[in-house]
């Protein structure tokens, strides 16, 4: 369920499954504090996991919970990568990739526009 209107890009993303072009989205605060989805307002990721990947989108190396996401296999694009949903609303968030740091090994490559941020 939405709690409120979605941008035309949170709305492609999310609901559509497109991506926002890399670096386009001005980052979040390095404090304290929890990623929503901009849909359901579900817990998604801690601000403790969060790191810097270069690769242009938010990175995570872990969700807030195991079910805070949900992931599924994405063959779109000529290559096989594994889509990350949000695990309540099933918004597309973005990928997940085994090129992380320690602990989990995980990158979680999330579009800024589908996070909203807390602070602690």
């Amino acid at each position: 369920m939405k709690n409120k209107k979605l941008s035309k890009i949170e709305y492609a993303v999310t609901q559509l499954g497109e991506t926002e072009p890399p670096f386009s989205h001005s980052g979040f605060p390095d404090e304290a504090g929890e990623f929503l989805c901009v849909c359901c307002s579900n817990k998604l990721f801690s601000s403790s996991s969060k790191f810097e990947s270069g690769s242009g989108w938010p990175s995570f190396n872990s969700p807030f919970s195991k079910e805070a996401v949900a992931t599924e296999v994405d063959l779109s694009h000529g290559m096989r990568r594994i889509e990350v949903r949000c695990g309540n609303c099933e918004a597309h968030l973005g990928h997940v990739f085994e090129d992380g740091p320690d602990p989990t090994g995980l990158r979680f490559c999330i579009n800024g526009v589908a996070l909203k941020f807390i602070p602690a």
